[in-house]
């Protein structure tokens, strides 16, 4: 028995399905299937059986899987505990989407650093889809989010601001004088999306669907800067965060809101159960803190 394949059994339970638990831990079904087979083999029990398309728990893989829980929770606990004794301690590991981060993180990290010098902070750019999974299987302590995603509730959770998307044009741009724009006048446009790890993608992708309309997506980026010389050249229209416009108006770039709007709640989010080490306690508190005291500002 190795902690790996504890770990792959219990995504697999809380999943109901291997192919979701592989995609959650990314690596490949085969090899989550073989985890919970030699599993069995070594205990002699069953631990699922199906009902439908989902893999449900037997009495032995209930009580498998709480005890297996408890082990890697511990084994988690354990090496945080004499993490904290070692003289260095290990950095914070932070998860942000390249689009939170041209926002949210620049001047919260250089204050936080400012009050607690002696914390090292490792940031790590992944799309919030990813970020979720990366915190789920504590390869990230910490990650930024869009909150508007299917499976948010199976993290803790600190709402740090409301945002809506807007379509991004120059300002020479043929819709630029527009309150706001639909997706039939989004679906003539060349659009640059971000990456498809990205919870506004999976937003906007459901909106054009519902509407009726397929965007012409050209390009796909992570890389804000990029995104913004492309538009700037009067050809292509690109998706950001209303919050994010005012800082670019001076280039040349205008944010047109969406009819009807596509809201978004931004925050914190760590794993259910996790040790919480006073580095990352502290973390928290300053975050939670200083987007009290500095709001975005909300325009709607």
């Amino acid at each position: 028995m190795t902690l790996n394949q504890l770990r792959y059994f219990c995504t697999a339970s809380r999943c109901h399905s291997i192919t979701k638990a592989a995609e959650e831990l990314y690596v490949t079904q085969p090899t989550v299937s073989v985890a919970i087979r030699d599993l069995e083999i070594e205990f002699g029990i069953s631990l699922f059986y199906r009902k439908g398309n989902r893999l449900i728990l037997t009495e032995e893989g209930e009580e498998l899987y709480n005890k297996a829980t408890y082990i890697l929770q511990y084994c988690t606990e354990l090496q945080a505990d004499y993490s904290s004794m070692a003289r260095v301690k290990p950095p914070l590991r932070i998860g942000i989407p390249p689009m939170l981060s041209t926002v949210f993180f620049p001047e919260l990290l250089i204050a936080f650093h400012d009050q607690y010098p002696e914390i090292t902070v490792v940031l790590e750019e992944y799309g919030s889809v990813r970020a979720c999974n990366l915190v789920q299987d504590d390869t990230l302590d910490l990650a930024l989010v869009n909150m508007e995603q299917y499976n948010i509730d199976k993290f803790n959770k600190a709402l740090l601001a409301n945002d809506q998307v807007v379509f991004c044009v120059s300002d020479d741009h043929r819709l630029a004088d527009k309150e706001v724009v639909t997706t039939k006048e989004m679906s003539k446009e060349s659009l640059i999306f971000f990456n498809a790890d990205s919870v506004q993608n999976q937003l906007l992708k459901t909106r054009f669907e519902t509407d009726g309309y397929v965007p012409d997506i050209v390009m796909r980026s992570s890389q804000i800067y990029t995104i913004l010389q492309l538009v700037k050249t009067c050809k292509y229209g690109s998706f950001l965060y209303s919050s994010m416009t005012d800082r670019f108006a001076s280039s040349g770039i205008k944010g047109i809101p969406l009819s009807p709007p596509i809201r978004i709640k931004i925050g914190m989010i760590w794993k259910k159960g996790k040790y919480i080490s006073d580095n990352m306690q502290k973390f928290l508190n300053f975050t939670k803190m200083y987007y009290r005291e500095h709001p975005l500002i909300q325009k709607f």
